[in-house]
């Protein structure tokens, strides 16, 4: 079978101890599979400027666009925070522009043993929550031309430009009809179109996209109706697809209503090359080298990884299989605990997937 070649970016805070998790989940894939992955770690972030005065080093670069897809944990944390101009998170954004990484495809699913954790009433959660929001990554407000601070009449000005070409609106679309395809066959494409002309070439270029996906059901939703829908009712979404501002916002209002941000896995895809795949939650410094930070939302990118980028299907399927089982024996990490369940730490955490996963291939 076929080598594959994983970057993995351990990072900040957390990110290494989860990162050595995702690892023996990959070893495990491996060991039940017959897979070959060869998993090499590169610097990205704080650990970056602290090794080389650079948070995203050349050779860093080198190693991702030449892997198959790249796993990270997290970047930054106020050990780095006194320097503005050299960042942790900007390796974050390099990283994604050197890969050419232009969809954030961000999946907000509760697991049912979580129930307890959602922020939601019973009878809204009764109904399932299920989302995925696709997000544009590098157009819109926040890279849009031109941008600044200015003085006019006496006082500070800043602005910033929101600009969306066709052929980006047209890409992001093709990636949420592609996903909706697998999922239950609707894409709500989310705007400002009553009142911002960019958002109104948006709406006509999505609707001549859907054009090309019969099979896919469209609608269309401002950005303040979709923002209170997704708590009123979140079973109404299937996939949500929209531009880098409004998708910033949704799609972490969409991770936060299940009340388990420490198991939400996502994706980061360009039209080729390899993916970049991370959790969705940060570098948690308060907690890090404590082996207390939850693993599963790493784990389950991985899963992610070999769906999306490797075509594994029957792979992430045991892999989120077993995270699913670990959760019904009632093993919980601080962060998703709950009265009667077992408390552990990240390794044992890690140890009890492995081990589920393993022996499911027995």
């Amino acid at each position: 079978m076929k080598p594959y070649n994983i970057r993995l970016l351990p990072g900040d805070g957390i990110g290494p101890e989860i990162i050595a998790q995702a690892r023996r989940v990959l070893d495990a894939v491996g060991e039940r599979f017959g897979r070959t992955f060869f998993a090499e770690e590169s610097l990205i972030g704080g650990a970056a400027i602290d090794a080389t005065g650079d948070p995203l080093p050349q050779a860093t670069i080198d190693a991702c666009v030449g892997a198959d897809a790249v796993l990270l944990g997290a970047v930054g944390g106020p050990k780095w925070d006194d320097d503005p101009t050299i960042r942790p998170e900007r390796g974050l954004l390099g990283i994604r522009k050197a890969m050419g990484l232009f969809a954030n495809v961000r999946p907000a699913k509760l697991f049912p043993q979580l129930r307890g954790a959602c922020y939601l009433r019973e009878d809204i959660v009764e109904r399932g929550i299920d989302v995925m929001v696709v997000r544009e990554l590098t157009g819109g407000i926040y890279f849009g031309e031109p941008r600044g601070e200015s003085v006019e009449h006496g006082e500070r000005v800043g602005y910033n430009t929101m600009v969306y070409r066709e052929s980006e609106i047209r890409r992001i679309a093709e990636v949420a009809f592609t996903a909706a395809r697998t999922r239950s066959g609707r894409v709500c494409s989310v705007d400002k179109a009553n009142v911002l002309d960019v958002s109104r070439v948006w709406r006509d270029v999505v609707t001549e996209t859907a054009k090309h996906y019969p099979d896919v059901e469209l609608s269309h939703m401002y950005v303040d109706n979709a923002a209170m829908q997704l708590v009123r009712d979140p079973s109404q979404f299937d996939v949500i697809v929209t531009g880098n501002l409004f998708g910033d916002i949704l799609s972490d209002e969409a991770s936060v209503i299940t009340g388990s941000i420490g198991m939400l896995p996502s994706a980061s895809l360009g039209a080729e090359g390899p993916g970049l795949y991370e959790p969705i939650h940060g570098s948690a410094p308060d907690i890090a080298g404590q082996d207390m930070a939850n693993p599963l939302a790493t784990i389950l990118s991985v899963a992610m990884m070999l769906r999306l980028t490797l075509g594994l299907t029957e792979e992430a399927d045991a892999i989120e299989q077993a995270v699913s089982e670990v959760l019904t024996a009632g093993y919980r990490t601080g962060d998703i605990m709950e009265e009667g369940k077992t408390l552990v730490g990240c390794t044992e955490m890690g140890t009890h997937v492995v081990n589920a996963f393993l022996r499911a291939g027995a």
